[in-house]
């Protein structure tokens, strides 16, 4: 089983959006997904309500539970979850980073978020998880912008994905649906975008599964 802890001290990040579609990426791929909701805002607990019965199921869970619930999902045959985290909650970041295999930190390219996650890295730190920044939500056509930010994040210590989720119309489109991008718009970029991204994520967890076991 796969988790992944989606985790950053900046509202608007777009976690959320990371979450859903990331595990409907890895649903699409013939994985078992569940998505945690430990915001209290609710907003992929209210993306799964719109869904109906529709796979990946998304359940909340309050901070001290995460740990019983990844458990649960597992005797029940999940084997890729995603924890969906608020904003400025220690207690939710703390308990997903914990069960973690993999940390991703979504960033805008923009001065203010990038300075915002120090206090995360600060945290991943604690806990000795891998951990990297996605950015997201910035101008699909900016290299520099991306080389600029790139490096003022390797020198806060931690790495970035090689995967940009560039701002799309398709997110926006989507999520008002109760879909993700891979079901809105399958043949478009941010499909394209968050299914290289979940398989960025699987090769990654593995190399490091592989790493530790030989150690």
């Amino acid at each position: 089983m796969t988790i992944i802890a989606i985790v950053s001290q900046k509202g608007g990040s777009g976690k959320t959006t990371l979450s859903v579609n990331l595990a409907a990426a890895a649903e699409a791929s013939g994985a078992v997904a569940l998505i945690i909701d430990t915001d209290p805002q609710a907003t992929a607990s209210q993306w799964g309500a719109w869904r109906a019965d529709r796979a990946p199921e998304v359940i909340d869970s309050a901070p001290p539970r995460i740990q019983s619930k990844v458990e649960v999902a597992q005797r029940q045959g999940a084997t890729f979850i995603v924890i969906d985290t608020p904003p400025h909650a220690d207690s939710a970041a703390s308990r997903a980073v914990e069960v973690a295999d993999l940390v991703l930190i979504p960033c805008r390219p923009s001065a203010f978020d990038l300075a915002a996650i120090k206090t995360t890295v600060s945290l991943v730190r604690l806990f000795n998880k891998p951990a990297f920044v996605v950015f997201t939500a910035g101008p699909p056509h900016a290299p520099r912008m991306y080389e600029d930010a790139n490096e003022l994040v390797t020198g806060f210590g931690i790495e970035c994905c090689p995967i940009i989720l560039p701002d799309r119309a398709g997110y926006r489109h989507a999520s008002a649906a109760g879909a993700s991008v891979l079901e809105y718009e399958p043949e478009g970029k941010a499909a394209s975008e968050i299914t290289a991204l979940h398989m960025w994520t699987i090769a990654h967890v593995n190399m490091s599964t592989s790493a530790l076991e030989g150690v």
